[in-house]
Formats: C-alpha cells, sequence, structure tokens
C-alpha cells in the first residue's frame, strides 16, 4: 500500500533521536499510553492485512476465475488512495484527524468484508477500491494526530514504533495468511481483519477527541483546497480508466484509455513539483525517484506468489515465505541510511540501492527456469528490500531537506502521490503485458500437471520492471540541485 510510507515510517530528518529528559514520560507513559497502543495496533493491522493479501490473492483469483484480472485487484487499491490521501488532508485541516481517520478505519473495514464475501472477481476489486480510499484517509490523518498529540521530543519514537510495526507482520505475515489460506480459506484473511479493529479504535479515539479533534485555525476551505481535491478526483479517475483500458485490450478500450491519460495528465502537472517528469535536478526527481522505485518494485512484488504457486507449484504458505525475510532487509536498510556516518554518501547508496532492485527484479523470473531454486527468489528478494530500505527512506529525508518549512506538507503530499500514482500505472501496465501473453489461464496447480503454463507472461512483467528500476539509478544522480540554485 501507498500506505503509510510504511517501511520507512521512522525515519527522521535528523538521524540523532533526540533523548527524553528524566522525569518526562515517553510514548507508554501514563498520558499517552493509550493513545500509543492504539494507533501503532491500527497501523500493526494495516500492515498485517497489506503483506497478507498477496499471498492470498493467488488462490482468491483462481477461485473467483479472475487471473485475467489479478493486477486491478492491487492498483484498485492504490488508484482510491490517492483521492483518500488528499481528502484526508483537506478533512483534517478543516475539522480535525478524528473524522478522517474513524472513517478511514470504516471504510477500509468495510472493503475488506466485500472482498472476502464476494462471488466474482469485479466484486473483489471493489472490495479492495473501497480498502485503498479507506487507507488514504487513515494514512494522512495518524500523521496529522502524531503532529497534534505528541510534543516534538517524543515524534522520532512514536514514528519509529510505526516502522517497527511493519517489520514483524513484513516477516510472519505471509506465513501466517498461508497457512489459514490453505487450512480455512483465502476469505478468512480478510474477513478476520475487521473484528481486530475494535481494540484499537477503543484505546485511541478518545484520546484523539482529547488531544487532536477540532480544526487548526476555524478556517473555511479556500479555492486551492477544492483545486486539490478536483486534481486528486481526476488522478484517481484517469488511473481507473487506464488500468481498464490496460487489462481490457480490445481495439474500444483505447477510448477509456485515451480518456484516462487525459484526466491524468493535468492532475498530475498540478499537484507534483514542476519538472518532476523530466527529472528536473533537486526536489523534481526526489519525487520522481519515489514513485519509479516503489512502482518497479510494488508491481513486481505483486505477481511474485502468483508465480511461485502456478509455475512451480509452490503452497501459499511456502509462496509468501519467499518474501518474509524482506521486511527484515528493508528494515535494516532503512537503519543504514540513518546513520549520520553515511550522510556524505546518501546519493551513493541511493544509487547502490536501486541497481540492488533492479538486479532483484531482473532474478526473479530465473525460477521459471525448473533447474533453478525456488529459494533463488526468496534471496533476490531480501537483496531488492533491502535496497528499497535504503532508496525509500532517504526520499523522505531528502524531501525534507529540499523543502522550505512552508512547504513541507505540500510537498510530502506530492511524495504520497508520486508513490501510489506510479503503483497503479505500473501495475496496469505489467497487467496488460500478462494478459496479453496468456497470464490470464494459468491455473493454480503442481508443475507437471495439467495446468497451462505461460513463463513468458511472468517474465514480461519483471523484465521491464528491472528496466525501470535502472532508471531510477540515472535518477539517483539528479538529486542535488546545481550550486547556487535554491534549496542547493
Amino acid at each position: 500500500m501507498a500506505v503509510l510510507e510504511p517501511r520507512d515510517a521512522g525515519v527522521t530528518d535528523d538521524p540523532e533521536v533526540p533523548s527524553v529528559h528524566e522525569g518526562e514520560e515517553g510514548v507508554l507513559g501514563r498520558s499517552y499510553r493509550a493513545l500509543s497502543i492504539g494507533i501503532v495496533s491500527v497501523v500493526l493491522l494495516i500492515a498485517f492485512e497489506a503483506t497478507a493479501v498477496g499471498t492470498a490473492m493467488p488462490v482468491a483469483a483462481r477461485e473467483l476465475d479472475g487471473v485475467a484480472l489479478y493486477a486491478f485487484a492491487f492498483s484498485g487499491y492504490f488508484t482510491t488512495s490517492l483521492f483518500g490521501m488528499v481528502l484526508a488532508g483537506q478533512w483534517a485541516d478543516r475539522r480535525g484527524p478524528l473524522g478522517a481517520l474513524s472513517g478511514g478505519i470504516a471504510a477500509f473495514a468495510a472493503g475488506l468484508l466485500l472482498s472476502g464475501t464476494a462471488g466474482a472477481m469485479w466484486l473483489f476489486i471493489l472490495g479492495r477500491a473501497v480498502q485503498g480510499f479507506g487507507g488514504g484517509l487513515v494514512i494522512v490523518a495518524l500523521y496529522v494526530v502524531v503532529g497534534r498529540a505528541y510534543p516534538e521530543r517524543l515524534r522520532p519514537a512514536i514514528m519509529a514504533a510505526f516502522a517497527a510495526g511493519w517489520v514483524v507482520p513484513s516477516i510472519v505475515g505471509p506465513l501466517a495468511a498461508g497457512a489459514v489460506t490453505e487450512h480455512l480459506g483465502w476469505r478468512w484473511v480478510f474477513v478476520g481483519i475487521p473484528v481486530l479493529v475494535v481494540f484499537p479504535l477503543a484505546l485511541a479515539l478518545p484520546q484523539i477527541r482529547r488531544r487532536a479533534a477540532g480544526p487548526v485555525d476555524g478556517r473555511a476551505p479556500g479555492d486551492a483546497d477544492r483545486r486539490r481535491i478536483r486534481l486528486a478526483l481526476g488522478i484517481s479517475l484517469g488511473a481507473g480508466l487506464l488500468q481498464y483500458a490496460a487489462q481490457d485490450l480490445r481495439p474500444l478500450s483505447l477510448l477509456p484509455g485515451l480518456a484516462g491519460v487525459a484526466l491524468l495528465v493535468p492532475a498530475v502537472l498540478g499537484l507534483l513539483p514542476r519538472g518532476t517528469y523530466r527529472a528536473a535536478r533537486g526536489l523534481p526527481s526526489v519525487v520522481l525517484l519515489r514513485g519509479v522505485a516503489a512502482g518497479s518494485f510494488v508491481a513486481a512484488e505483486s505477481f511474485v506468489p502468483l508465480m511461485l504457486v502456478t509455475q512451480r507449484g509452490l503452497s501459499p504458505t511456502l509462496a509468501g515465505f519467499s518474501l518474509a525475510a524482506g521486511g527484515g532487509t528493508w528494515a535494516l536498510g532503512s537503519w543504514v541510511q540513518s546513520r549520520a556516518r553515511v550522510e556524505p554518501y546518501r546519493e551513493r547508496l541511493m544509487t547502490a540501492g536501486m541497481v540492488l532492485v533492479a538486479a532483484a527484479i531482473a532474478a526473479a523470473p530465473s525460477v521459471l527456469i525448473d533447474s533453478v531454486p525456488v529459494w533463488t527468489v526468496a534471496v533476490a528478494w531480501g537483496f531488492g528490500c533491502f535496497g528499497m530500505g535504503l532508496v525509500i527512506s532517504s526520499t523522505s529525508v531528502l524531501l525534507l531537506h529540499l523543502s522550505a518549512p512552508q512547504e513541507a506538507g505540500t510537498n510530502s503530499a506530492a511524495l504520497q502521490i508520486s508513490d501510489g500514482l506510479s503503483n497503479a500505472v505500473l501495475l496496469a501496465a505489467g497487467g496488460a503485458a500478462f494478459a496479453a501473453l496468456g497470464g490470464g489461464t494459468v491455473s493454480h496447480t503442481v508443475t507437471g500437471a495439467s495446468g497451462v503454463q505461460h513463463p513468458s507472461a511472468f517474465a514480461a512483467v519483471f523484465l521491464p520492471m528491472a528496466g525501470v528500476a535502472l532508471v531510477g539509478a540515472w535518477v539517483t544522480t539528479r538529486l542535488h540541485a546545481r550550486p547556487g540554485s535554491p534549496r542547493a
């Protein structure tokens, strides 16, 4: 999920976390304990759902006869989350984060239930879209809560807790989801989570109401706010039309595809820094790199479990295990880039990180050759996640460094939009290539049985995404403005 900038949530602009003076409360002190446990539990549940879905998805798509629409189940989430993010920002500024957070969690839970009870693939995708809208609301609302409810000295600690909330689900989530899928059915991966939301809400909402409710300054929404919401709606609708056209692959699908482009282009130009898509030096390249890195990696990662299940005959549990180590190596990469001693070498680290990402994506389809051990994917993905930890965390650090204080919020939103939009667009492109080469007919079976094998369909997803990641390696050479320019 473009979700909470999940795996880099613990990164701050200052790698040295301020110490808490003796006698002052920490995030688990009496005043903050309920709020901290509540919001970190929300992050934990969202993280578990995000890491578990990829494991259950191949089985769900097969049973719903929707393998041809496999990419849509992922990209639909990212598409609607774009609108949710912008809406939540305006909502929180006008009325406080409580409504956006509670509404987002309600939508997220409703989407899970809709997907988990779906009898057709289109209903499943609709549920994922509702989830994405709720997730987008929650992402922004949680950060607003942190900014309002915690003093500055405690914010690094609670953000580090957010990051820790993603490490364990990244390791355990795929394994647990695989076991649930095998023994209880894939639907329980979706319908079991909403019940667990009650506990964190009961803890957090009263504290949020007391500490972070209400508008910032009572201002009514202005023209700029309305324009941003219109642009965000344009991005969501445009991305959705583009995905539909990419999945349909009929001549008539050119019409919604062109309509999607017509909506996307002005919206993107209005919401991202000028020069982003020509890799202008400085901030535009930082925002572009975030999208290139996240989009190429997520688009490839989404097809790893499906490839292992359908082409190598692995169980959902073992397929999920191939991604389990990535949570730890991603966290390790984030920790490495946060050390003060590596600051002078940040851009070189980011270049190396993108090369690792490209190599991991390119190596993954090697398991389509029967003589290549299936554990090759787990090893490659561990290195790729380490590279992503270096890159994704560093984009957040550089964004703050290159932003004037009054621009930090707008630029942070641009970073999130670049992330989510690239996920949606590259998933649509990968899904189109997958479907065009017969990927929709692959079956959930052991290799050598009667199922249809389409290794070229998977190669058509992974190899282009590796190329996109290599473009990201070039973008890392343009992250600083020229000497003498603003914010150089």
